[in-house]
């Protein structure tokens, strides 16, 4: 049973830049890796960022490339999403996700964490 929370989301203005926080707490077998995703108001849920466990082998958006950077720190169980230069295309709920090794897909996910960047 695994449980994600991620905090430090909140109102930014443009330009400006926040991290991300997602705390793990539980146990899985073994994981693979984790992820950041974010869902815009009326758009699908999209992937952002992700990193694997083991290996460290990190992926990002094409649009956060040069932004954003995913980290992780294994004693805290806890990943990270820094995000500079921030725009109102930005905002949105961001969650954090988890892969266990074998599987394909997300299975575990966070509440997460409102990110709004105004003008």
């Amino acid at each position: 049973q695994v449980q994600l929370a991620e905090s430090g989301g909140g109102l930014v203005q443009s330009g400006g830049s926040l991290r991300l926080s997602c705390e793990v707490s539980g146990r899985t077998y073994e994981r693979y890796g984790m992820a950041w995703f974010r869902q815009a108001p009326g758009k699908e849920r999209e992937f952002v960022a992700s990193i694997s466990w083991k290996e460290g082998r990190i992926y990002y958006k094409d649009s956060v490339k040069g932004r954003a950077s995913i980290s992780k720190d294994n004693a805290k169980d806890t990943v990270y999403l820094q995000i500079d230069s921030l725009t109102p295309e930005d905002t949105a709920v961001y969650y954090c996700a988890e892969m266990e090794l074998g599987r394909t897909s997300y299975e575990y996910w966070g509440q997460g964490t409102q990110v709004t960047v105004s003008s």
